[in-house]
């Protein structure tokens, strides 16, 4: 095999090739390594490799699990591997060690995938671009002069440039789907309670964090849903599991669906690039000729009460986590460890109350009734991903000091107001690769479903897939150019 083949395989392709022993584990870690030393210089989205792993495969060992022998990438965030560095983007964590292996990371293990090494995220995962004092900028394989999204854009731009078919990443306000949309990939965002955070967290920031992957295929993504959508002791949500594997559900029937849609943004005043809105309404169009029921409609709610909510909620489980990790690591919070957004976000969560959070958990409560009341009318939500083309580097880096926290999270809702909706609310959400701008960015869509629903958006990408194709579109930067 050769780097041209590797880079246009999807997880499942490859793994296929393992189990029949045309090519072995340790072949597709050297082509990685080839991957990674080619356009890596160019992207900075992969921060390590294991080096032990890429040394110590043995050539007769061929894994069990449906990813047999995939090379894989974790995110610098969330779910750890045990003895290996995790700094998550931030000089306060620089150096530090994870202690054992997150239930998540041992499922990517039993599923057979190669954990290779770590991706870039922007500082404790905040933001729509991957950007950081500690690691620099990760650059779009699309242009690198723009952003790759944020927060898990490491990954992102790692898969769209063929490093490897599928990677981690972590989503708390769109930070899966958000880097999905930005470098032409599918992103899911899982139902509430979908994948295990444990063993060290059960639930943060009133349940929006849901840890998955992205990936070039949709095949790839319901293959690992199966894997990781297994529930253990402890976690604070049960779910109901679906009546069949949600690898089956690709290329079922979608049956007849109700599909709201909406091109307008949710913050007041912000504006909605006019190829974006093209690409939704050719997405409506799809749609309509298939036989599903398209309806121009939205929910309606206050937008300044969603962003006093959503920064109230989002700062209790960070700021949390930042005193932890001050006197795990030794250090103080300062200007010399966290940069200045993060800093006015640690002085905004230290001077909120108890109060403050219960009264926020009311205002999430009613965001999240708005949202199901809707769904008693409609099977899914169709919104642009984001609703701006990616961006130049820089607007959103954190090392800005003209901004504070409140107004850093309203100006990256310019940009990404629809994803975190179905982080408060526990819903599902996908993003799908069905647009390219006139320049030769990707431009995704987002479908929302029903809480649960994720077979119902599977069974749908599945079929937007083979209609509006996507697998031949290959960056500028890529493995195989």
């Amino acid at each position: 095999m050769n780097l041209d083949e590797y880079s246009s395989c999807d997880g499942v392709a490859l793994a296929d090739l393992v189990k029949k022993r045309e090519v072995s584990p340790k072949e597709l870690v050297r082509l990685f390594v080839e991957a990674v030393e080619k356009v890596n210089p160019q992207i900075n989205a992969v921060i390590e490799v294991f080096q032990d792993r890429v040394e110590g495969l043995d050539d007769r060992v061929i894994p069990a699990g449906p990813f047999a022998g995939v090379p894989f990438l974790m995110k610098d965030i969330g779910a750890g591997e045990g003895g290996r560095l995790q700094e998550s983007g931030s000089r306060l964590m620089k150096g530090h060690k994870v202690d054992k292996d997150s239930f998540l990371t041992t499922l990517f293990k039993k599923a057979g995938l190669t954990l290779m090494g770590r991706t870039t995220t922007p500082e404790f995962a905040l933001g729509v671009s991957t950007e950081s004092e500690l690691m620099g900028a990760t650059r779009n394989p699309w242009n690198l002069d723009t952003i790759c999204g944020g927060s898990s854009g490491g990954s992102g731009a790692s898969i769209a440039a063929g490093i490897v078919p599928i990677a981690h990443g972590s989503d708390n306000g769109g930070s899966i789907r958000i880097p999905a949309s930005a470098c032409g990939l599918v992103g899911l965002k899982p139902s509430r309670g979908r994948v295990t955070l444990g063993p060290d967290i059960g639930e943060m920031w009133p349940g929006m964090l849901q840890e998955f992957i992205l990936s070039r295929t949709v095949r790839d993504t319901a293959l690992m849903l199966d894997v990781v959508s297994a529930p253990t002791p402890g976690d604070p949500f049960i779910i109901t599991q679906p009546a069949h594997p949600y690898a089956q559900e690709v290329n079922a029937p979608t049956g007849h669906l109700r599909i709201a849609w909406t091109t307008d943004s949710w913050q007041p005043g912000a504006s909605v690039d006019s190829e974006v809105v093209n690409c939704v309404e050719q997405v409506v169009s799809e749609c309509e000729r298939v036989g599903h029921e398209l309806i121009r409609a939205s929910p309606v709610f206050d937008y300044e009460e969603y962003l006093r909510a959503t920064c109230v909620a989002w700062s209790f489980g960070l700021y949390a986590g930042m005193e932890m990790f001050a006197a795990m690591t030794g250090r103080k919070i300062s200007e010399e460890t966290l940069e200045p957004v993060m800093l006015s976000f640690y002085n905004y969560s230290k001077g909120l109350s108890a109060a403050e959070m219960f009264m926020t958990e009311f205002a999430l409560n009613d965001f999240r009734r708005t949202f199901g009341k809707f769904f008693e009318q409609y099977d899914m939500l169709l919104t642009p991903t984001l609703v701006k083309l990616p961006e130049p580097i820089g607007k959103y880096t954190k090392m800005r000091t003209d901004i504070d926290y409140v107004g850093y999270m309203r100006l990256c809702d310019e940009v990404r107001i629809h994803p975190p909706a179905a982080n408060v609310t526990g819903q599902p959400a996908i993003s799908l690769p069905l647009g390219q701008s006139q320049s030769g960015l990707p431009i995704g869509v987002q479908f929302m479903a029903r809480f649960g629903e994720e077979s119902a958006l599977i069974r749908l990408a599945s079929s937007l897939e083979k209609e509006m194709p996507w697998r031949d579109r290959i960056p500028p930067v890529h493995a195989s150019q």
